[in-house]
């Protein structure tokens, strides 16, 4: 993947305040590459961090980072071979079992992923799946709920990644486990929208193992010039596919070996 940014400054900062308008306002705007159809990831990854350094200059506490597009079918629709990452803030966490509102979301969907939360500082280029279970502390359950704020769903990889990889709101919740006493190729996880089983899927769906995902986001956060510190959460990247939700949605992800995530949406 290549970081180079080809963006000047001035398009950097314009484009992030695109995003960050589109995020704060819950309005969808057109994709980033209508108007610079030369970006490239290096420029994706130029405009996630300016937003990054703004919310951070606005209070936010960034918690950790999310891996996305994680799935061999979500690669292949995007024509990826590396996974898109984002950074996760304290402000899009939200308690298990609560009111989730969608009125600050322009198209909210849900997706159940495996959550490590790191106990060492892992850096690349070179990082492996044994690194990062060497590194991990434990895993939870946990639901993102994401949000494209591309109009009509029509984006891509570049317009994704400065978007924080449509990022939105993550619930984490189940039981802690230690990574050693699970099969974490293996655990099952059924989503269930108002009682009904909506989608299932098993962990192996994340590049065979959700710590390859992990490896990865190190790996890139690599080349980025950054570390993935001790005390991360992190989420590995949709397990199944998203589900859109709305005002009156209830869902529960049931994780194999790890319980339940519940939350509900509302206006």
């Amino acid at each position: 993947m290549s970081m180079n940014v080809t963006l000047s400054r001035e398009d950097v900062v314009r484009l992030c305040e695109r995003v960050e308008g589109a995020q704060k306002r819950a309005c969808a705007i057109p994709k980033l590459t209508d108007e610079y159809p030369g970006m490239t990831m290096g420029d994706g990854y130029a405009v996630q961090f300016e937003l990054r350094r703004r919310f951070l200059e606005q209070g936010h506490r960034q918690v950790g980072w999310k891996a996305g597009l994680t799935s061999k079918a979500k690669m292949q629709q995007m024509g990826v071979s590396v996974p898109s990452i984002g950074f996760l803030t304290d402000r899009m966490a939200r308690p298990e079992n609560s009111a989730i509102s969608t009125a600050d979301l322009v198209h909210p969907r849900v997706e159940c992923e495996v959550a490590f939360v790191m106990k060492k500082t892992l850096a690349g280029p070179g990082c492996t799946r044994a690194d990062v279970l060497a590194a991990t502390d434990y895993v939870l359950p946990a639901v993102e709920i994401i949000d494209s704020r591309f109009s009509g769903f029509k984006f891509d990889l570049e317009s994704v990644v400065a978007d924080n990889g449509s990022s939105a709101r993550f619930v984490g919740g189940g039981r802690a486990r230690y990574a050693e006493e699970l099969d974490l190729r293996t655990l099952g996880v059924v989503m269930e929208k108002n009682g009904e089983i909506v989608t299932m899927g098993a962990s192996a769906a994340v590049l065979g193992h959700p710590a390859e995902a992990i490896a990865m986001l190190v790996n890139i956060l690599a080349e980025l010039g950054e570390e993935l510190p001790a005390g991360s959460f992190v989420m590995s990247g949709g397990i199944t596919e998203a589900i859109a939700v709305k005002p009156g949605d209830s869902i529960i992800a049931r994780f194999q070996e790890l319980g339940s995530v519940s939350m509900r949406f509302v206006d």
